[in-house]
């Protein structure tokens, strides 16, 4: 697939700043909440947003070089499994006495959810407006037909 840029990573590339300080901002509000384990449970929870949105970004990046339909895979299947390692990790962590997973979710939830509006507002701006899809063979080969 000829692409001449690749919007997946673009995004990431632009949010993925945002989790240090976000990290920081958690630790120091959780630890006021109620302590040091609350405060670093939720900047691991940042973290565990900000790993994610990585790994998205650059999965659905290599898949679409692949083809629409790696991609469509990647996306579909990519999200179940990440949403299975974030819950997987929660549970590892909980095994430890510091760590709390209602500051974990409180800081994965919101973080989520701004980071999906921020991805919405690249978007919307204009990020992969260079995309370049070619058609598929058989498309190409229909038109080619066509009188």
């Amino acid at each position: 697939m000829n692409r001449s840029a690749e919007p997946e990573r673009e995004m990431a590339r632009r949010a993925a700043p945002f989790g240090v300080p976000a990290a920081a901002v958690a630790l120091g509000a959780g630890a006021l909440a109620g302590g040091w384990g609350v405060g670093a449970s939720a900047a691991i929870g940042i973290g565990v947003v900000t790993a994610n949105l990585i790994a998205s970004g650059l999965s659905l990046a290599w898949a679409a070089r692949i083809s629409p339909t790696a991609l469509f895979g990647m996306a579909a299947i990519g999200f179940v499994v990440r949403m299975s390692v974030i819950v997987a990790f929660m549970f590892l962590l909980n095994r430890f006495g510091w760590f709390s997973p209602l500051a974990f979710g409180l800081a994965v939830v919101p973080a989520t959810l701004l980071l999906l509006g921020y991805e919405m507002k690249l978007l919307a701006d204009g990020v992969g407006r260079e995309l370049v899809i070619p058609p598929s063979s058989s498309t190409a080969a229909k038109e080619g037909a066509a009188p």
